[in-house]
Parts: C-alpha cells; structure tokens; sequence
C-alpha cells in the first residue's frame, strides 16, 4: 500500500474521466495522472518513426525510444513532453486518436505503461492521487483505497467526446468512439465495476455533479483525506 491516497478511476472513452479526474484531484489538494495522454503520446512516437501499426513486433520495438514525461499538477492541464518536445496539443488530434487502439492493444505495450503508470502514482508528494484511465482499478492500482468505475450512456459518452475533439464531424468521431470501444473490449472490460469498485454512472449527472460525486465517495471512503 502506499503512505498516500490513491484514487483510481476508470471507465469508456467519453466517460468524462480525464476532466472529472482532474477537477476531482484540484478539489481534494492531490496529483492528477492521465494514463491516456501516454498511450497517445505513444501511438504519436509510433506515427513519427514511422512503425507498421499493424505490425505488433515493431510497435514493441518502439518502446525503447520513447522518452515520456506528464505534469502531474493538475493546474498544469497535464502537459505532456516526448524526446523533450510538448506534444499536449498534438496528441490530441484525429490522427493520433486513430492510431491509440493499434498500439493499446498490443499486451507487452499494455505491461510496460503499466509500470510507467505505477511509477509516477509512486512520485507524488501530496496527500494523494488520481489516477484515471483504462484497467486502472483492476490492473494498474487494484490496492487503491479508492476504486471508481465512472460510466455513462454511449450516446452521451459520443456527446461528450464530439465536443473534445476538434477538426472532424461529429459523425467521425461517434465512429471512432464506437471502434475504441470494440477494439479495447477486446484487451480489457472498461464498462463492468470488479469486487470492490464503486460505480459513478454520469449519464444524467452535469459536470459539476459528477466532481461533486467522485470528491464525496473520495472523502467519505478516507476519512483521514
């Protein structure tokens, strides 16, 4: 166990966890990690040295390059840095975006972030962390005192990721919301709570209800925070 609070979140794309998760860790005084942003920034050092994404053992031969780095302060909107170079906004766009599920589905690629991952929950120095992403609550940190499944319908997890994602139709992007879903269902069940997660279904739930429900189940479930 760790001498600090650690919050994992989980959950489908849409779910609203890297903006929930962030706003959550602001509230609470704790570190924020978007595991997301790592495999994205993966999936962009995969597109820039030019790696057969359909080719699992180049993909793998790839992780030796990548020079990863995250700010963990959530006031910092996360930035993140490959080989030095601020990469925040680029790998966010719809060419990264298509190219997540061809390395995420790859097994030793998902082994490697998960020590990367359980790295820097390990650095912070605040009373806590959240930490969201895919298979965070069963794979990554399945001993954190808090365990979070945050849900949401598929019509408005596409909502959600329509408004996200800038330069493509709408249409485009409820396309590639339901291949992430299918592709990744088949490496991880991103949409069943395991023993001892709670789930947050925010379908009905504004924004600020959803902080608000993941910050009172964080207080209530560590009365110590």
């Amino acid at each position: 166990m760790h001498s600090h609070v650690v919050v994992a979140v989980d959950g489908p794309a849409g779910s609203g966890k890297s903006s929930v998760s962030r706003a959550s860790a602001i509230a609470l005084g704790f570190d924020y990690q978007d595991t997301g942003a790592a495999y994205r920034a993966f999936a962009l050092h995969a597109l820039q040295t030019a790696v057969d994404l359909d080719d699992a053992d180049a993909i793998v031969g790839a992780l030796p390059s990548f020079r990863y780095a995250i700010e963990i302060d959530p006031h910092r909107a996360s930035s993140v840095t490959v080989d030095g170079v601020d990469v925040t906004d680029e790998i966010r766009t719809p060419r990264v975006t298509g190219a997540v599920s061809h390395v995420a589905k790859v097994p030793e690629v998902r082994r490697y972030m998960v020590d990367l991952f359980r790295r820097v929950i390990a650095s912070t120095d605040k009373a806590g962390i959240v930490t969201e992403g895919r298979d965070i609550t069963t794979v990554v940190a399945p001993d954190a005192q808090v365990r979070i499944l945050l849900t949401a319908s598929e019509e408005a997890r596409m909502a959600r990721r329509s408004a996200e994602v800038t330069g493509q139709s709408a249409e485009e992007t409820a396309r590639q919301l339901s291949t992430r879903d299918r592709l990744d269902s088949k490496v991880v069940d991103f949409m069943t709570a395991a023993p001892g997660v709670s789930t947050v279904d925010s379908t009905h739930l504004d924004f600020d209800q959803t902080v608000q429900a993941v910050v009172e189940l964080v207080q209530t479930s560590t009365p110590t925070s």
